[in-house]
């Protein structure tokens, strides 16, 4: 943080009490004069001849130096004197991140493993995926969870705390026991009509194959890039026949191109891991810089300096004029 003062021409008053000073006329006051009977004959017998004549009050020099004092405060104050800090930077919202996840049956078997213990895939997904939420800071992110049926867990919002306590509190098989993501996409497609917010970016994650019951996953992805939605595909595990799990990563794959997106595949933690680096090297944070820079505000310290200063110099000249017997 660096000082600086909004009103410098202020101090251009700091002359302003000489030149009062000097144009206007000193102020007269009437004071009692002493009468006494034998005037007139004392004039006679010193051979005066008496005049109108006016008291001028002796100049108090510390007075006039605390009233100094306490004008260049009050013009420090008026100055509005502050300290400037460096602009900061604050996120902007560009992107509504649509997030629709499997969570059919097979997402429950405890084949991996994260720190040293074995873990189903559902809770190793959702443990990793919460610290990738938390980093969407200019994104309104959403949750659709899928099975047989797809439905909606937590609408587009802002608040990402509470995206990923409602996806901590999502388990495997509450939306059945199949997996439809043709119907997700078409779900989460309905979603993302309800939203102003131009950019629109989905991320399908699932270890499965479509269960064919409805929308074929290729028409909802067309469908899909009508409405200017780019998906990005994730899928868990190894493909079929390679010696892993059931996973159509053809069908992702096309899913993903359709749409302009991207095909991921993550088979343990630490490929996981790096898929949600790649995703956050290619949909970025977007910040904007904050043209209010942080500022804190000091006149209240010349003014409170000024304050003092003057009940001070009222104090001690009370205090000495009680000494000197000049007030009864």
């Amino acid at each position: 943080m660096h000082f600086a003062i909004l009103y410098k021409w202020v101090f251009l008053l700091l002359p302003l009490p000489l030149v009062i000073y000097f144009l206007l006329p000193p102020l007269k006051k009437r004071r009692a004069g002493l009468i006494v009977p034998f005037f007139r004959r004392a004039t006679v017998v010193s051979g005066q001849t008496p005049r109108k004549r006016g008291w001028i009050a002796r100049r108090n020099f510390f007075g006039w130096i605390a009233l100094f004092l306490c004008w260049c405060c009050l013009l420090a104050a008026l100055s509005m004197p502050h300290l400037v800090g460096q602009p900061g930077k604050k996120t902007k919202t560009v992107r509504s991140f649509l997030i629709a996840a499997d969570i059919s049956f097979s997402m429950a078997e405890r084949d991996w493993v994260v720190d040293g213990k074995r873990e189903s895939r559902w809770d190793a997904v959702k443990s990793i995926m919460q610290d990738f939420v938390k980093n969407r800071k200019s994104d309104q992110v959403g949750l659709i969870m899928f099975g047989t049926h797809a439905y909606l867990q937590a609408p587009l919002t802002t608040d990402l705390s509470a995206i990923s306590w409602l996806m901590d509190q999502t388990e495997v098989g509450m939306a059945g026991q199949m997996t439809s993501i043709g119907d997700a996409i078409a779900f989460s497609i309905k979603v993302f009509k309800e939203d102003t917010i131009k950019q629109k970016i989905m991320l399908l994650l699932t270890d499965g194959i479509d269960a064919g019951k409805a929308i074929q996953p290729l028409d909802a992805a067309q469908a899909a890039r009508k409405d200017s939605i780019v998906i990005y595909t994730l899928g868990i595990g190894k493909a079929k026949g390679s010696g892993g799990y059931d996973l159509d990563e053809k069908t992702l794959r096309d899913i993903a191109n359709v749409t302009e997106g991207k095909y991921f595949n993550a088979m343990d933690e630490g490929q996981l891991k790096n898929v949600y680096k790649e995703l956050d090297k290619l949909q970025p944070v977007v910040y904007e810089e904050d043209v209010n820079k942080p500022k804190k505000w000091l006149y209240m310290y010349p003014l409170a300096v000024a304050i003092i200063i003057g009940l001070a110099f009222h104090l001690v000249s009370g205090v000495v004029s009680l000494f000197r017997g000049d007030v009864s």
